[in-house]
């Protein structure tokens, strides 16, 4: 009888583990200056609907994880992945704080600028 060959993907994966548990630290010290007009309503969204698990400047809590981190740059969540984790909720796939429920309040008009302002944060934080 032949075995199944997912005892090797199996142990591939548990060996690459602990590689995703040593991701890069937040950024924390940075001062983004003054938030430029056009992203202060996307700010006040923010600080309204994200802040109290996301932190100030995006920076994380202890109930959620830092959005200006390099996890989250462009080229690995797209602005579209930041819409439909408000809209939709996000199962927890990178870090330990658990699912992210969706949240209500917010049109698409306020998810585009929340996330508007997010990307001037990680840009000036130096996450492209």
């Amino acid at each position: 009888m032949r075995r199944p060959r997912c005892r090797g993907a199996v142990a591939a994966l548990v060996t690459l583990m602990p590689a995703c548990e040593s991701r890069p630290e937040a950024v924390r010290d940075f001062d983004p200056g003054p938030v430029p007009t056009e992203l202060a309503d996307g700010e006040r969204a923010y600080e309204r609907t994200c802040r109290a698990c996301h932190g100030r400047l995006g920076t994380g809590t202890e109930a959620g994880p830092p959005l200006v981190h390099r996890i989250y740059e462009p080229s690995h969540h797209s602005d579209a992945a930041f819409q439909l984790a408000v809209t939709r909720g996000v199962r927890a796939h990178h870090w330990s704080f658990g699912n992210m429920p969706p949240l209500p309040g917010l049109d698409s008009a306020g998810i585009a600028g929340v996330t508007a302002y997010v990307r001037w944060l990680q840009r000036k934080a130096g996450i492209q």
